[in-house]
């Protein structure tokens, strides 16, 4: 039996996921995450106005709840995480890399917009419970956009 996992188990553990992180079901998030996982979650340049309520850098399953929780309960409700563009990267071993783009929209006089994006790039293996990130690697998008040529130049002169 192939322990490879499929783009749609992958497609529904993210959206099983993204809607018990909005509900604020927390044991269900606890059961999405292995206990030796790790967790990141940052802006693009690290020196956004809001890093102090974005950036973690944390291992272990216990340790990614409770900053998950502390996270969410601080937030706003309805909020929406929507995972777009999932797709397998590969694998290594037992694990599949996948990358996701998020989109997440709030409510405000009634009306939903766009609160924040990002990129998702996690590792999924099957465990005891079923499917559950090893790695969860998130870059939100708080930057101002500029032309993708001066976003290119600029990341080389930071490279060398």
């Amino acid at each position: 039996m192939s322990n490879e996992i499929s783009l749609n188990e992958v497609q529904e553990f993210f959206g099983d996921f993204w809607y018990h992180y909005d509900s604020g079901h927390y044991s269900e998030l606890a059961a999405r995450f292995a206990h030796d996982a790790t967790y990141i979650s940052r802006s693009e340049s690290g020196a956004s106005p809001f890093e102090e309520v974005l950036a973690a850098n944390l291992s272990g399953r216990d340790t990614i709840i409770a900053w998950l929780t502390e996270h969410r309960e601080g937030g706003p409700y309805p909020l929406r995480h929507n995972g777009t563009n999932i797709h397998r990267t590969g694998t290594d071993g037992d694990v599949t890399n996948v990358r996701s783009y998020i989109f997440v929209t709030q409510v405000a006089n009634h009306v939903p917009f766009a609160v924040s994006s990002g990129v998702l790039e996690t590792a999924i293996r099957r465990g005891d419970q079923g499917l559950e990130f090893t790695k969860f690697d998130l870059i939100m998008d708080t930057d101002n956009s500029v032309p993708f040529a001066e976003f290119k130049a600029a990341a080389n002169v930071t490279a060398n």
